[in-house]
């Protein structure tokens, strides 16, 4: 990215790298906001791939797929590097047309994406079986020698939690616990909500602590409430 951002001038370099970090921090936590920034920098240098590959993700993020599929076309175009080929194919899905999400896992650009890269494609098609009504076919999507494997990779959280979740839908709930367990055991960072499938599955009930103390206020009722100036500085008198 700094090398591309060394063919501006060293001001408007400088404006745009700043934009991008917001980008960066904000992704996540304010995808809107983050946004906002990656506009900003696509205004002063819309001809830079990685400005291009920040607004799409920035766009991906607050649901504006087609916006975002325009812009990694862009940046595709511009580096012609294949590795945005899944999230393409997961903003076809966003547009409504897991069809041709479907059809983009079976093109050769596939063959070019790292093993991470055809992780994240084999997801996309699988998540495209399931928009099409076709959960029986997404198990089988998922099946792999990545998730057979017994190693923990970036992606074997959300690869494992996948297959559970559609296992479940198919109705094989008892596989799915054991995918769900599998899945939390590789995660790492947190990034699934793994733990909570589980213990739903197992009749676990979590109950909000906030809302505990906003249903203790309302069995109170107003004719329990203290009232004020009914008695010195203004604290409730006990009835005798």
């Amino acid at each position: 990215m700094r090398q591309e951002l060394m063919s501006l001038p060293k001001g408007l370099a400088e404006d745009v790298a700043k934009n991008l970090v917001m980008v960066g921090r904000l992704l996540d936590e304010e995808p809107q906001q983050a946004y906002g920034y990656a506009k900003i920098a696509l205004r002063l240098a819309s001809r830079v791939p990685s400005v291009r590959e920040s607004a799409g993700f920035a766009a991906y993020a607050v649901g504006k797929y087609a916006e975002a599929l325009a812009e990694f076309r862009a940046a595709r175009r511009m580096t012609g590097s294949v590795q945005l080929w899944p999230v393409m194919a997961d903003c076809e899905r966003g547009i409504g047309r897991p069809e041709r999400a479907l059809a983009m896992a079976g093109e050769p650009e596939v063959r070019s994406l790292d093993k991470a890269g055809q992780v994240e494609m084999r997801l996309v098609a699988a998540g495209a079986r399931r928009d099409m009504g076709q959960a029986e076919a997404a198990v089988v999507t998922l099946q792999s020698s990545e998730l057979a494997s017994h190693s923990v990779q970036p992606w074997s959280a959300r690869l494992r939690y996948a297959y559970a979740d559609v296992l479940l839908e198919v109705g094989r709930e008892t596989e799915a616990r054991e995918w769900f367990a599998k899945a939390l055991e590789a995660d790492q960072s947190g990034a699934t909500d793994a733990s909570d499938r589980l213990a739903e599955l197992d009749g676990v009930e979590f109950l909000d602590a906030l809302d505990e103390d906003a249903d203790d206020e309302d069995d109170a009722g107003p004719e329990n409430a203290p009232h004020q100036g009914d008695g010195p500085d203004g604290e409730a008198r006990a009835e005798g």
